[in-house]
């Protein structure tokens, strides 16, 4: 499976940006997605993920109730939807295939990895 993460870019404090990750090569449906992120200086850790069917979705507390992931199965893609943008969520944001159960998502069940977009937030 291949991924393709895109819409990174430069946003305002309390700004919104949706990122997005185009899948092929695989079976997309039978994926949990996900996403992560690498702020200057840190470890990658997980933001959140989503189940094969998009009901459920799973958030890291420090994005929770401020960022959305959605899927569109007929499109094989995944979304990351980052609404009230901090100084803090300012990373390169990756996006992530996994076979396993989505709320155990982690860098080492991770199958499939994006090649990482850039996210600026100016304050």
């Amino acid at each position: 499976v291949q991924l393709q993460a895109s819409g990174g870019g430069l946003v305002h404090t309390g700004g919104s940006l949706r990122l997005s990750c185009a899948a092929s090569g695989g079976s997309f449906n039978d994926y949990s997605m996900g996403w992560f992120r690498q702020r200057p200086g840190k470890e990658r850790e997980y933001v959140g993920s989503i189940n094969t069917s998009g009901g459920n979705a799973y958030y890291a507390q420090p994005v929770r109730g401020r960022f959305r992931i959605s899927r569109d199965n007929a499109k094989s893609m995944v979304y990351l939807e980052m609404n009230n943008v901090n100084v803090g969520d300012a990373a390169v944001y990756y996006c992530a295939a996994d076979t396993g159960a989505p709320m155990w998502m982690t860098e080492t069940t991770v199958l499939y990895w994006g090649q990482g977009t850039q996210v600026t937030v100016s304050s």
